[in-house]
């Protein structure tokens, strides 16, 4: 029997990889994804993509998205409260595990299980091990598109915010940096690819520079269905 279980939902690539890779999993049933948001700015927490566009996003992979919000600033304790009022709320709808995009970073890993031990919900890492340049590939052999909406100008150039997740974005990234910016070196919006039924139309807006962070806005295009 399939357990019914909730995606951690960036916005970004690992997420919609994750899907990808859980939908072929026969020993588990995706019921729907839960993203932390920024309740201050309204907008997804360090990626900074709109809430509109996200609800177009999970409107356009069909499942019902679940937001938490958080404070700005955000500590852990709150983050903690937050997230354990979730947990608990998600048991009792009868959710058996939650699934991570997570790719090699052992604290956050440990983080996460330690944050569900005890609660009746398994966590779930589908991408776990993965050699990130294997996985950058796969994901764009795949279909898989992207747009860069965040940078940390400490590990790299502005000039690499607003651009598309690709093969040239990877053979242009400096030695040491993850293609799959998995220290915090970028962060993405995925709008298409195979676990998406249509693409999420949008453009691209300015580039900012906000609390150390590069963010590059993304808008909705016309036309595009809203998930209610």
């Amino acid at each position: 029997m399939s357990r019914r279980t909730l995606l951690s939902w960036s916005s970004g690539k690992d997420s919609a990889w994750a899907l990808h890779v859980l939908r072929q999993d026969r020993g588990v049933e995706v019921a729907g994804l839960f993203c932390t948001v920024n309740a201050a700015f309204e907008r997804v927490a360090m990626h900074g993509v709109r809430l509109e566009l996200l609800r177009r996003q999970a409107a356009a992979v069909g499942l019902p998205l679940s937001l938490i919000p958080i404070p700005h600033p955000c500590s852990n304790a709150e983050y903690a409260r937050a997230m354990q009022a979730f947990v608990a709320q998600a048991r009792d709808d009868g959710i058996e595990a939650f699934a991570f995009g997570d790719l090699f970073l052992t604290d956050v890993r440990r983080y996460r299980e330690e944050q569900l031990q005890g609660s009746g919900i398994a966590p779930l890492f589908p991408l776990w091990g993965s050699p990130t340049a294997d996985l950058s590939a796969a994901m764009i052999a795949g279909g898989l598109k992207a747009v860069i909406t965040c940078i940390d100008p400490k590990r790299l150039a502005r000039g690499f915010a607003g651009r598309t997740y690709d093969a040239a974005f990877l053979a242009d990234l400096p030695e040491g940096v993850d293609p799959c910016g998995e220290f915090g070196e970028f962060h993405s919006f995925a709008c298409d690819g195979p676990m998406f039924a249509r693409p999420v139309a949008l453009r691209v807006g300015e580039t900012v520079e906000r609390e150390g962070f590069v963010f590059t806005d993304l808008l909705p295009a016309h036309g595009t269905p809203v998930a209610t």
